[in-house]
């Protein structure tokens, strides 16, 4: 698509890598000043015209609203009002698959600080998406060109 890339990951604090290195899970406190920096990101990207795809864990239905209206959206369930920075609009990809279909995946990953024992924790906090959330379902059971393409056609469809 000739999109700019960001992997969610690359943004975490230390604080956050360390405690995940250690097998300790992250909560809200440690995820809304990670998801508000993605969502600065992406402010940035769309206030230049730019499309982009971020690679992000955002499990919970609230964190999928901070990146879309950044830090109001945990001040306020209330939609923006008008004049206010306009929320993003953000086609969410919700990759389900099975929990050992993953794991098999994170044993293979190499040098990455989140060991694959906080994968239980993971589908525990997860919060598929819903309407009216902006979302696709992909199955991760599909082939790695078949997801591609699903997610493409999805984004070229408006």
């Amino acid at each position: 698509l000739g999109w700019k890339f960001y992997d969610a990951d690359d943004y975490h604090p230390l604080e956050n890598k360390k405690k995940m290195a250690e097998g300790i899970p992250l909560n809200d406190e440690d995820r809304i000043p990670w998801l508000c920096a993605l969502h600065d990101i992406l402010r940035r990207e769309d206030a230049s015209r730019q499309d982009a795809i971020l690679a992000c864990s955002a499990l919970k239905k609230m964190y999928r609203r901070v990146l879309i209206s950044g830090a109001s959206a945990i001040e306020s369930n209330q939609p923006e009002q008008p004049g206010e920075n306009p929320a993003l609009k953000i086609l969410f990809v919700h990759l389900d698959g099975p929990m050992d279909i993953i794991a098999g995946r994170l044993e293979k990953r190499r040098g990455h600080f989140m060991p694959p024992e906080l994968l239980k924790s993971q589908f525990d906090t997860l919060e598929p998406p819903s309407a009216p959330e902006n979302f696709i379902t992909v199955s991760l059971e599909k082939s790695l060109p078949e997801i591609v393409l699903e997610i493409e056609s999805a984004i070229l469809q408006g």
